[in-house]
């Protein structure tokens, strides 16, 4: 029995076979996401709909030519895309993801941004259960700014979210397919109590006019699929940030660290319980206590692309500098250079510094073992916050950077002592595929069961996730 796998993320989409009898994922292909729109307004960032919806059916196309009989397809996607349709199902506006910050830009109205005026209108108990994750680049603001600027188009009927829309087209729907709780949350109306649309927010930001798509089960197809001679159902898209924690194998009482170009920090809570930290939906009706946008690959990138700058200029790149800047960072003991990894905006700000640079100290492994190290204390930081009595077991590492550097990992774990493991691939995201698949095939009862069941035929191959000492 064979799924298709697909994630749509920022700059690529990844698709793959899934093997459920085998548990492997099979045929992998990356593809590029269709470039943003030129010409647009400061701050805005939209994509051609139409060569979205071409580029994911060719990805999809290539994946069943060589899957055999598929019995059907499974998708996580980039969180917080939005794209406006009309009754009759068709795309009214571009689709506009996170990396559009319309709602940053001045209020036409009053003094501040857009999202400042839409937050103006909520109080903070709507807030909290909201799940406390109210920013700039959610579907939410992009729609409050539409409303500010009477720029709905006159037949806009259905917010539709951006995987919602791709299957819908895929299918030739006559209407909007629905979307799983995981994604729903990422549009930035939805209740953590109700885990459904919070109405009362939707009708205080006068955006009740529109049609909201239908919250669905997991396991429940939204359409069935015609292609290749064949035709299998797809199942409701869930959110990319959820679906790589699944392939991490992340259970209740573990500590996710999650280590890639940005980097998140979470926990798994039978039931909702808010705090200074952010809510999203998890699977089997659990939820997700989690810090993200702490500063990670993105910004140890800045400092990379700063030392290999001249190199470049002179033609002479070096291919691959991790290894050599892991070993510099090894050979130093410890340093009492600071550096503040906010190069961009993030939970530690958005003024990046490097502090105490002395003549003995300035060089690329002090400067990476610093960062490593500010990207400890982070991790520690949210942790504590997160459970400040550490109510968890053991940690787990996932993402290709912590895959990668084990003296990062051996920094952290100095921070955050005691258990942990390594995700044993770095394809956690397309794992996470993988249980939700089984799942959703009727082979496991749960997402946890499903995921269990994954793991240990992962690591029956590749071994188990915890590696031995760095």
């Amino acid at each position: 029995m064979s799924f298709i796998a697909i994630d749509i993320g920022t700059s690529f989409m990844k698709g793959a076979v899934l093997d459920l009898a085998q548990m492997q994922l099979q045929h992998i292909h990356r593809e590029p996401v269709p470039a943003g729109i030129n010409g647009l307004e400061p701050l805005m960032y939209e994509i051609d709909p139409a060569a979205l919806v071409e580029a994911v059916r060719k990805l999809i196309t290539k994946l069943v030519r060589q899957a055999g009989q598929c019995q059907g397809l499974v998708m996580c996607s980039q969180m917080h895309g939005v794209v406006l349709m009309d009754e009759s199902n068709r795309a009214v506006s571009n689709v506009i993801p996170w990396l559009d910050q319309r709602a940053a830009t001045p209020c036409p109205a009053q003094e501040g941004t857009v999202f400042d005026a839409m937050m103006a209108r909520l109080n903070q108990s709507d807030v909290t259960e909201l799940g406390n994750g109210l920013r700039a680049g959610l579907p939410v603001g992009t729609l409050y700014w539409h409303k500010l600027h009477e720029r709905f188009p006159a037949n806009a009927h259905t917010a539709a979210a951006l995987p919602e829309f791709v299957l819908s087209q895929l299918c030739q729907a006559r209407a909007p397919l629905g979307m799983e709780p995981t994604y729903a949350h990422g549009q930035g109306v939805f209740s953590m109590a109700t885990r459904t649309w919070h109405q009362p927010v939707i009708k205080q930001l006068e955006l009740d006019f529109l049609a909201w798509p239908v919250i669905r089960s997991l396991a429940e197809p939204v359409g069935m699929l015609q292609i290749e001679g064949q035709e299998f159902p797809c199942y409701p898209p869930v959110g990319d940030h959820q679906c790589a924690l699944a392939g991490a194998f992340l259970r209740a009482g573990e500590l996710s660290l999650n280590v890639s170009t940005g980097s998140q920090v979470s926990l798994v809570t039978p039931t909702f319980q808010p705090g200074v930290y952010e809510t999203r939906p998890y699977f089997d009706d659990q939820f997700l206590n989690t810090f993200v946008k702490i500063p990670a690959g993105r910004a140890l990138d800045v400092l990379v692309n700063l030392l290999g700058e001249l190199a470049r200029l002179n033609g002479a790149a070096v291919a691959e500098p991790w290894p050599l800047i892991e070993a510099a960072a090894s050979a130093v003991a410890d340093t009492d250079l600071q550096i503040n990894l906010a190069f961009f905006d993030s939970l530690s700000g958005h003024e990046g510094s490097i502090h105490h640079i002395r003549e003995d100290n300035f060089s690329v492994g002090h400067l990476f073992r610093a960062a490593f190290q500010n990207m400890a204390a982070n991790y520690n930081l949210y942790a504590q916050r997160l459970s400040p009595d550490r109510q968890w077991r053991n940690l787990v590492f996932s993402g290709g950077l912590a895959q990668k550097l084990p003296l990062l990992r051996q920094i952290i774990l100095a921070q955050l002592p005691g258990d942990y493991r390594l995700c044993a691939s770095t394809e956690d995201t397309l794992l996470g595929l993988l249980s939700l698949a089984l799942f959703c095939s009727g082979k496991a009862n749960s997402v946890s069961e499903a995921t269990g069941v994954v793991q240990r035929s992962v690591e029956s191959r590749l071994g188990p996730g915890t590696p031995p000492a760095d």
